[in-house]
């Protein structure tokens, strides 16, 4: 069956405050990821300070894959009340997951392509980011169950 991410125009309810919370669900991960990467630091004989912010990009890269495939957000979304879902409407694989953390990573390290991603998730129906777009995915507010 396939049942598609809900129109924005006869769902609203969907989309409403996404952008706000993908924000705060970002500040959420980003502590979290500094976090785990002050964890490791000692264990590196501090070594890993010199190349912080490699450590943060790939301890971020590794967090963000596998917290998607595992439940289509990562905590920050959690706690924020969204979800990822794909063109069908479903929950995000690893697959999709891998895709959607290197979208996303590129974005990031690009500084234009992030300031378009921000531009379409306050302009589009559906709030998606570049990388969204480009896989058909977009973040829901979480369904009751």
């Amino acid at each position: 069956m396939h049942l598609g991410l809900p129109d924005p125009s006869t769902k609203p309810q969907f989309y409403e405050g996404i952008f706000i919370k993908r924000a705060l669900a970002w500040v959420i991960d980003v502590v979290l990821i500094a976090l785990l990467c002050l964890l490791v630091l000692p264990f590196t004989a501090f070594l890993a300070i010199f190349i912080f912010p490699l450590l943060m990009l790939v301890t971020g890269f590794v967090y963000r894959w596998f917290t998607i495939a595992g439940k289509s957000s990562t905590w920050g979304m959690r706690v924020m009340g969204i979800e990822l879902r794909d063109a069908d409407g479903l929950r995000l694989q690893s697959g999709t997951a891998l895709a959607h953390t290197f979208g996303y990573t590129v974005s990031v390290a690009i500084a234009p392509l992030l300031l378009i991603s921000i531009l379409m998730m306050l302009m589009t129906d559906c709030k998606q980011g570049l990388t969204d777009h480009i896989l058909g995915t977009a973040a829901l507010n979480r369904p009751a169950l």
